[in-house]
């Protein structure tokens, strides 16, 4: 048969007929649970009378409306077990619903796959590449855990590559098992007699497994895809650990911390430093930095504050120096000794899976229920041509460096490459920030961003926008970058050129590979909404997961990962990434949680929007701090919040407040009527509840409330 679209058109118009037909001659009210109830002993009799011919209608009837979607498909099966009995309704009902399921299949790939397969040909691959090589198994769990609603999976699977055959003989044996318990809930409906019969056990245990399938059926799958993937391994009888955890960064300590806690027995194993990169290289020693080169940009600001001029003295290696020394004093909170001392086996070496239930370390091998992979990520390298002629920076090498660099190029404008070039050129660096973009910070707002582009500029950092980086070349003893911009060739000379383009998950080099857990794009490790890898005892969590690169989110998920596989057997919970805040450690600070503009208008969200500016904000006007804003965003006409941007003083400790309104589902009504004290940065989250009170304010009352009021004046 062609695929002419006129014949499409036809048939499209044909089924639509036949729905609207349904709907306007009321024939849905012919399949209710009453009208079956009511007509059963009709039924019953013209069925003793003319038994194929039964059979043949209802199983027409049946096809035709699960098939067109149509109201009542789970009244006909109930009908069916009421009218033929278990085995006759169960044969029926399985042929007549997998039939229907096919021919909904067939309509959905007719009309629209080769249209959706070219249109989205780039989007679908890896689904098509899934589907060919397990789509029978994913079909049976859906068929026999019923999320998904039956007629949404047949018009889907019809998108897919999925072979027609395999569709129909998988979707007869997976919905076998339901069948069966709707048909004999049918059988038990047809044996009410009186009002007492609802009560029999017969009828309430029918109806009971109806509820308790679901749950039944996805333990059942879960079973068969473990055996399945774990088959092909030796399964210890005993294991040395309830958890190996590999990485001891901020997601693999708290999960250490946690499985200790609840008295399991766990290895830490970690080839570097204990605290990861946040400790190491990260959020620490950043942080550090930023409050050293804030205490010198002070010193400049000095007439802001009513002196007439300062100056700050220092020693760049003995800034430097200071850092090492502030992370020697986190360092204790992340110790071998502490995780020791909380019953952690901590490990220092490097690790290798080399089966689901095994880690090699130090040429030992640990056997293992749970595994944990936390390796964090690293900083993504580009591959430009003449860099690796040079010792280039990165935020993990920076902090060794003991001279200030008089020119300093960073390249990448996130949040790392911002922090660290207002922290280099407030110590005296020449610092020149190109981003390929067009904006800095390209997460935030453009109205963030420009903020900081505009002190980044005022405090002499040269920013470049839309220079993409093409080369470095080396001659002599001058190093220049290469960049393109508008077409033209840019030459940008540098003694140190850090690279700050973001940070890459470590995934390889500990046998991930060769055990064949799944990554997405070779990037990240592929979960799912549990943490868990393809192998269901092998979870994720932190940098290397790859979806909030944040150390706060690495925890987050950690508890997630190390609950769920300690005590997945019992109970499960899905990670919850609903309300997850962040900030820049600029100067301002830029913070944000939940949605801003940007996501909003891109996901087609219809939000208000109010905005205080923190310049009229007294507390930021005595701390000569009174730059800034508050956005918040909310539903239409409802005090909802759906995200916060903050850019100011302190932006970081003040957005608190709305990550917890959010969290706990607090509107702006609830903020405004909470006392604050005065004068305080986190007065600007009242203000601007405020300003979204005054703008929902009731004007026809008031001016009701105006008369009053003149009226009581006499």
């Amino acid at each position: 048969m062609g695929k002419s679209p006129g014949f499409k058109i036809i048939l499209l118009l044909v089924i639509l007929c036949l729905i609207g037909m349904f709907f306007l001659f009321d024939l849905d009210q012919y399949f209710s649970l009453s009208n079956l109830k009511n007509e059963l002993a009709a039924f019953k009799e013209y069925y003793g009378q003319h038994k194929a011919w039964t059979m043949v209608i209802y199983m027409v009837v049946y096809i035709l409306m699960a098939a067109l979607s149509l109201p009542g498909a789970a009244i006909m099966t109930l009908a069916g077990g009421a009218l033929f009995g278990l085995f006759y309704g169960i044969l029926l009902v399985s042929f007549a619903s997998t039939i229907e399921a096919t021919l909904a299949f067939l309509f959905s790939r007719y009309m629209f796959r080769d249209w959706v397969q070219n249109k989205f040909s780039s989007k679908l691959s890896a689904i098509n590449k899934g589907i060919k090589k397990e789509g029978g198994f994913y079909l049976f769990t859906l068929r026999l855990v019923p999320v998904f609603p039956f007629f949404m999976i047949n018009l889907v699977m019809g998108l897919t590559a999925i072979r027609t055959i395999v569709f129909y003989i998988v979707s007869q044996v997976g919905m076998f098992p339901g069948t069966i318990v709707f048909v004999n809930a049918g059988t038990q409906l047809a044996k009410i007699e009186s009002p007492g019969g609802i009560l029999s056990w017969n009828i309430i245990f029918s109806f009971a497994l109806l509820g308790v399938f679901p749950i039944i059926a996805k333990r059942f799958t879960a079973v068969v895809r473990s055996r399945k993937i774990f088959s092909k391994f030796l399964k210890p009888k005993s294991f040395n650990y309830n958890l190996v955890v590999i990485g001891a960064g901020s997601a693999g300590l708290v999960a250490s911390f946690i499985a200790a806690a609840v008295k399991a027995k766990v290895a830490l194993i970690e080839e570097h430093k204990m605290g990861g990169d946040c400790l190491n290289t990260g959020c620490v020693p950043s942080k550090a930095l930023i409050a050293s080169a804030k205490l010198a940009s002070y010193a400049k600001r000095a007439k802001e504050f009513g002196f007439d001029s300062a100056s700050v003295d220092f020693n760049f290696a003995a800034v430097m120096e200071r850092i090492q020394s502030i992370i020697k004093k986190v360092a204790p909170h992340d110790s071998v000794e502490r995780f020791t001392g909380l019953g952690v086996d901590c490990i220092q070496g490097r690790a290798n899976i080399v089966s689901p239930f095994e880690v090699k370390v130090n040429g030992k091998v640990l056997t293992t229920k749970n595994i944990i992979v936390a390796t964090g990520a690293k900083p993504m390298i580009p591959d430009l041509p003449g860099l690796h002629q040079i010792n280039y920076l990165t935020s993990d090498n920076i902090w060794d460096i003991r001279t200030l660099p008089e020119n300093l190029v960073v390249l990448g404008a996130g949040p790392i490459g911002c922090e660290l070039a207002q922290g280099f050129s407030r110590l005296g660096s020449n610092v020149t920030l190109v981003q390929r973009g067009s904006q800095i910070m390209k997460k935030e707002d453009l109205d963030a961003a420009q903020i900081i582009l505009d002190r980044f500029q005022s405090e002499g950092i040269e920013v470049l926008l839309k220079h993409s980086a093409k080369a470095i070349e080396v001659s002599g003893e001058e190093k220049q970058l290469v960049c393109d911009h508008d077409g033209k060739k840019i030459r940008i000379t540098f003694d140190e050129i850090l690279i700050a383009l973001g940070r890459t998950p470590n995934v390889k080099g500990f046998g991930l590979e060769e055990l064949g857990i799944e990554l997405v794009g070779n990037r990240h490790i592929e979960t799912n909404e549990f943490l868990q890898t393809n192998f269901p005892n092998i979870y994720c969590s932190g940098d290397v997961h790859g979806r909030f690169q944040f150390t706060h989110t690495a925890a987050h998920e950690a508890w997630y990962a190390s609950v769920n596989a300690l005590f997945g057997r019992f109970k499960k919970f899905r990670v919850d990434y609903s309300i997850i805040p962040w900030a820049t450690y600029t100067d301002p600070e830029v913070a944000r949680v939940g949605l801003n503009e940007t996501d909003a208008k891109f996901a087609h969200i219809d939000y208000e929007m109010v905005k205080y500016g923190i310049d009229d904000l007294d507390r930021a006007i005595a701390d000569s701090e009174d730059h800034g804003f508050v956005k918040v965003l909310t539903l239409p006409g409802k005090d909802k919040i759906l995200g916060v941007t903050i850019v100011g003083n302190h932006a970081a400790d003040v957005i608190a407040e709305f990550v917890l309104a959010m969290k706990h589902g607090i509107g702006l009504n609830k903020i405004l009527g909470t006392i604050h004290i005065y004068p305080t940065m986190a007065e600007a989250n009242k203000y601007a509840a405020g300003l979204w009170k005054k703008n929902h304010a009731p004007g026809k009352l008031l001016a009701w409330i105006k008369k009053y009021h003149a009226w009581a004046r006499g």
